[in-house]
C-alpha cells in the first residue's frame, strides 16, 4: 500500500486528493474510474490512509509510520472498511449490512470512517438505490470511495453525488523508468512492457515479470500474419501450448487487441509513428488494405468478448473457435 509520493503518473489526481486532505475538504463520496491495472487501489490506499494519517506531512501525504498508517498498510484499521465480495453481483443486502448500517456506528479511533467499494459497477440497481440513501444524508464524518472499471454502470443519480476521478494512461518513458528502477528489469524488457500496456502501470508490472512475454509475442505474431491463410483447426492447434497455461491467456488476447487496434489505427491515420508493432509495418498496411473499418470494429469486439467468456469459464477451444471465425469472417 503506497504513500502518493510512491506513485507514478496521475499527477493531477493526487493533488487534487492532496490538497482536500491539506485543506479539510476531504468530500463525501468519490468515484475512482479506470481499466484493471491502472491504479485505482493503490490511489484510494494512499488517499485513505493519508486521510487518517496521524502525523500528516505538510503536502497532505502520509507519514507512513504512525499506528493509523501501519494499520492501514495491514489492512487492519478499523475506521477504513473494504466491502468486498466474491459474487458475480453486489446486491442491496450487501449494501445495507456492510455499509447503510454500519455507517451509524461513529469512528473508533479516528476522525473520519472511509468505506472503499470495490468493482462498484457490481452494485445492482436496488444496491445502488439503497447507497443513494446514505449518499443523500451521509453523517459528517462519513467518506465512500467506488472503484470501478465502468464507469457507465452508475445510475446518473449516484454520479451527481461523487466527485469523479478518471485515470488517465500514464507515460511511456515514466511506466519503463519505474520498472526498471523499482523491479530491476532490463532495459529492453522495461521498454517492451511499457510500450505494450498502453499506459496501465498494472499490466506492464505483469508483463515484466512474465518470463515469457517475448517468447509469447512472437507467437501471437506468427499466427496473425498467416492468419488468413491459416485453417480454423491450425490456429486452435496452435493455440494449444497456449491453452496449457491459461494464466496468461489475458495477456495473449491484449497482444491481438493491440495488433487489429494497429491495423485500425494506420487505416485512419496512415502514420506509422503510431503503432506498437513498428517491426511489422509491411504485415500492418498488406491487413489495413484488406479489412474494413467495420470489421476491424468486430474483431476487436469479438476478441473481448473471448476475454469475458474465458474469465465465465465458458470452454477454452469454444471461445477460442468463435474469436478465430469472427477474425478469419472479417
Amino acid at each position: 500500500m503506497a504513500e502518493f509520493h510512491q506513485i507514478i503518473g496521475h499527477e493531477q489526481i493526487i493533488e487534487h486528493l492532496k490538497t482536500a486532505i491539506r485543506t479539510q475538504t476531504v468530500s463525501h463520496a468519490y468515484i475512482f474510474a479506470g481499466e484493471e491495472g491502472m491504479g485505482k487501489r493503490t490511489l484510494a490506499a494512499a488517499f485513505t490512509k493519508g486521510i487518517q494519517c496521524e502525523n500528516k506531512k505538510e503536502d497532505g501525504d502520509s507519514c507512513g509510520t504512525c499506528k493509523s498508517c501501519l494499520q492501514a498498510e495491514s489492512k487492519n484499521h478499523p475506521d477504513i472498511i473494504y466491502v468486498t465480495h466474491e459474487k458475480a453481483s453486489l446486491g442491496v443486502d450487501d449494501i445495507r449490512s456492510k455499509l447503510n448500517n454500519d455507517i451509524l456506528v461513529k469512528p473508533y479511533s479516528s476522525s473520519r470512517k472511509i468505506y472503499i467499494i470495490e468493482d462498484g459497477e457490481k452494485m445492482t440497481e436496488q444496491a445502488q438505490n439503497a447507497l443513494l440513501k446514505t449518499l443523500e444524508t451521509p453523517p459528517a464524518y462519513a467518506v465512500i470511495i467506488l472503484l470501478t472499471n465502468n464507469i457507465n454502470a452508475f445510475l446518473p443519480t449516484i454520479l451527481s453525488r461523487c466527485v469523479i476521478l478518471k485515470l488517465n494512461p500514464v507515460k511511456e518513458e515514466d511506466i519503463k523508468n519505474y520498472l526498471m528502477q523499482v523491479y530491476k528489469i532490463p532495459d529492453y524488457q522495461a521498454e517492451l512492457s511499457a510500450v505494450f500496456s498502453q499506459g496501465n502501470v498494472g499490466r506492464a508490472i505483469s508483463y515484466s515479470s512474465s518470463e515469457n512475454f517475448a517468447a509469447m509475442k512472437d507467437k501471437v505474431l506468427h499466427l496473425l500474419r498467416y492468419i488468413d491463410q491459416m485453417e480454423l483447426y491450425e490456429l486452435i492447434e496452435g493455440l494449444k501450448d497456449i491453452s496449457e497455461q491459461k494464466g496468461n491467456i489475458e495477456e495473449y488476447l491484449d497482444l491481438i487487441t493491440l495488433w487489429f487496434r494497429d491495423i485500425l489505427m494506420f487505416k485512419v491515420t496512415k502514420d506509422m509513428n503510431l503503432l506498437l508493432y513498428k517491426g511489422e509495418y509491411s504485415e500492418i498496411v498488406k491487413q489495413a488494405n484488406k479489412r474494413s473499418y467495420e470489421g476491424l470494429e468486430e474483431i476487436i469486439k469479438a476478441v473481448e468478448k473471448a476475454k469475458i467468456r474465458i474469465n465465465a469459464n465458458v470452454n477454452f477451444d469454444i471461445v477460442m473457435e468463435l474469436m478465430f471465425l469472427t477474425i478469419k469472417e472479417n
